[in-house]
């Protein structure tokens, strides 16, 4: 007859551990396996029946079995093991997150692994090995950009306000342009690299065939852009498509135009006083991320203008003046969201977001 497992017993809180333990993607093979086959005892199961599902043996199971009943969650941990104390354990590695706080050698700008190992005189393969662990990439960056606008809570209130609850019969249109897009001819195709990945590829020179403006005016409650391609970028050529956008309008309909601060934007006060329907709402500085036509433009740049050869601002007009014919056919409002980016998420040091 199949032996049975002896009744054990635990807390809530140790329960709830051990079905973390057992659920786990980032604990080690072994705790898993560990914290199934005591959840198998404290379910009453048979030591074959624990032995089997774990795909393991019988012996094993009554020994985690009994380790956990004389020391509990502690005793599903590994016993120190003798033998020579480890060259690169846990002194070496607060030591390397101490030296990333330290300027970096003379004649470079950051730390890299090689800089690291030298300064601690070790093993690059073990630094890197920290570095891993830790989730630490010393040449990986992100850059932030936080507004000093004294008026940011109302300038943004003023543009959110418009997304979510914009007045009534009004027209809520978001304007910018992107200069200088660059008519450059050069070869492209496809290679395949040493881990046998097959990428695009651009040949590293190439010819400018001169540049252009495109201005977009997105409306927020269809997703449809208008556009007009110039080539100059002046407060003229603003005002004219303006001139294009106000006239596609009807004459009694109220125009909000959410803009960034260029300067081409600015200084408008004699047209917009000939058009007493549009009114202009400036995001606050450095926060063009308010502007939803930022978003189209995004879609644009990796759609229709990432790796294209031209040989003309001629064709560069028609591959851009192809994709807002598509882009047409599909349009419809972005659903705007934006991440909350809290002061906690930010950290001066590695080590306090190591320890």
């Amino acid at each position: 007859m199949a032996r049975r497992a002896p009744t054990i017993s635990c807390g809530p809180e140790d329960r709830q551990e051990l079905e973390r333990l057992a659920g786990s993607r980032t604990e080690s093979k072994q705790m898993i396996e560990r914290a199934q086959i005591v959840l198998g005892c404290l379910a009453g199961q048979q030591v074959k029946e624990i032995a089997h599902s774990c795909r393991t043996r019988p012996n094993t199971v009554i020994k985690w079995r009994q380790r956990f009943v004389e020391r509990g969650l502690a005793g599903l941990r590994d016993a120190p093991r003798p033998g020579a104390k480890p060259v690169y354990g846990e002194d070496f590695r607060n030591r390397v997150l101490a030296l990333l706080e330290q300027p970096p050698p003379e004649g470079q700008a950051s730390w890299d692994g090689p800089a690291v190992a030298t300064a601690l005189r070790g093993s690059v393969d073990a630094v890197w090995r920290v570095l891993r662990h830790e989730g630490i990439c010393l040449q990986r960056q992100r850059s932030w950009c936080v507004s000093t606008d004294k008026e940011f809570a109302a300038k943004a209130a003023d543009i959110v306000g418009l997304y979510l609850h914009p007045p009534e019969k009004a027209l809520i249109i978001s304007v910018d342009e992107k200069p200088s897009i660059q008519a450059l001819e050069r070869k492209t195709g496809y290679v395949e690299t040493d881990n046998g990945k097959i990428v695009r590829a651009y040949k590293s020179t190439y010819k400018r065939h001169g540049t252009l403006n495109l201005f977009a005016a997105l409306e927020v409650a269809t997703g449809q852009v208008k556009t007009a391609i110039t080539q100059l970028k002046r407060r003229e050529e603003f005002l004219q498509f303006m001139d294009q956008v106000v006239a596609d309008a009807s004459p009694e309909q109220e125009l909000h135009v959410i803009l960034d601060n260029y300067c081409t934007h600015k200084k408008c006060d004699a047209w917009l006083a000939k058009h007493p329907h549009v009114h202009f709402h400036f995001t606050p500085t450095s926060a063009s991320w308010l502007n939803q036509v930022e978003i189209w433009f995004g879609i644009l740049s990796r759609k229709a203008l990432r790796g294209l050869s031209t040989k003309s601002t001629a064709e560069l007009r028609q591959a851009i003046e192809a994709f807002i014919a598509a882009y047409a056919k599909h349009a419809r409002p972005f659903k705007w969201r934006k991440r909350e980016v809290k002061g906690s998420q930010l950290r001066n040091t590695i080590v306090n977001l190591c320890n």
